[in-house]
């Protein structure tokens, strides 16, 4: 089902679907880089669509907080151990498995300009 609501003098498209589990699911607009899942596109950049119910979008809200901690986990480990023991390779390890995590939720619940997108970029 698509709503659409208006707003201000503008009106925006708001997809509202039911899934196979009876709860409803919904367009939001995501930036990666910012760490961001977004119900409306007018409020920031975003650079890919999906349409999730609420449970896939706190799981995917997750690994973006996830995401986040292990950025600040770095920075302080860089800035508190500049000659640290670990290498940069073991540190992104775990950054780059992360971010393949959240594309690949992406990829399965994105639209297909979305899906195409992701398959561009030869992360999967």
């Amino acid at each position: 089902m698509a709503v659409k609501v208006k707003e201000a003098g503008r009106s925006t498209r708001l997809m509202v679907e039911k899934d196979d589990g009876g709860g409803e699911r919904k367009t939001y607009y995501v930036s990666v880089q910012a760490g961001q899942i977004l119900e409306d596109p007018q409020a920031a950049a975003y650079e890919l669509e999906i349409i999730v119910n609420e449970e896939e979008h706190i799981k995917l809200r997750e690994l973006f907080d996830e995401l986040s901690s292990m950025d600040e986990a770095e920075m302080y480990h860089f800035t508190s151990h500049p000659y640290g023991s670990a290498s940069d390779s073991e540190m992104s390890g775990g950054y780059d498995e992360l971010i393949q995590r959240i594309y690949e939720q992406l990829h399965k619940f994105g639209t297909e300009t979305t899906k195409r997108h992701i398959e561009s970029m030869q992360l999967l």
